[in-house]
């Protein structure tokens, strides 16, 4: 052969290696192509969930339901107010109401041997034995009648005109002795104390 041939022939192996080497380098490539396209391919965004340590408020069927109106119960209470009363007529419905607790106690004592009743210049005393000594009595500049209870102390009572409610009619409420500021009557506490019921005359 000559040096031409063998030259000639000598390039063609070198290229063909080239083309072999870069054949394989491709194929080596190729996966690392692939991953690199699947790392810039945009990913799937995932909703977020928010997490919340408090309890969803139940709701109720209607808006603004959350909370129901409750009923208004104290339309259905008594109302009461407070009397002006002339002299004569506190003296009048004073000495009216005493002689009803008198009369009513002095049967009790005729028939109960622990009740003691004395009434002395509009000063009544009242002994019950297993509960201790009651007084009332009138006091005039205030027009009021004063109780000293062993069980809930001092109290004094106006005349006050009692109604049944928002819906009352006027001048159909009735009187009775009340202390204003727990709303409870004389007769109540005689009631709830003593277990008596006094059926004073009611005046309006």
């Amino acid at each position: 052969m000559s040096r031409q041939g063998i030259t000639q022939a000598s390039r063609l192996v070198t290229r063909a290696a080239q083309s072999s080497s870069a054949a394989r380098a491709s194929v080596r490539l190729a996966p690392c192509a692939a991953r690199t396209a699947r790392a810039v391919l945009p990913q799937p965004i995932c909703p977020r969930r928010l997490f919340t340590a408090s309890a969803t408020r139940a709701r109720g069927i209607m808006p603004d339901t959350e909370h129901p109106a409750k009923d208004d119960t104290a339309k259905g209470e008594p109302t009461y107010g407070v009397v002006e009363l002339s002299d004569s007529k506190y003296h009048e419905l004073a000495d009216a109401y005493l002689d009803t607790v008198l009369v009513k106690f002095e049967q009790l004592q005729d028939s109960r041997e622990d009740i003691d009743i004395e009434f002395s210049a509009g000063v009544m005393t009242i002994t019950v034995a297993n509960k201790g000594t009651y007084v009332i009595n009138k006091q005039p500049p205030n027009r009021q009648i004063w109780l000293s209870s062993p069980l809930s102390g001092p109290k004094r009572y106006d005349w006050c005109i009692v109604g049944e409610g928002q819906g009352e009619k006027e001048g159909t409420g009735s009187g009775n002795w009340i202390y204003t500021r727990d709303g409870m009557s004389l007769n109540e506490l005689v009631l709830e104390e003593l277990d008596v019921v006094i059926d004073a005359p009611a005046d309006s």
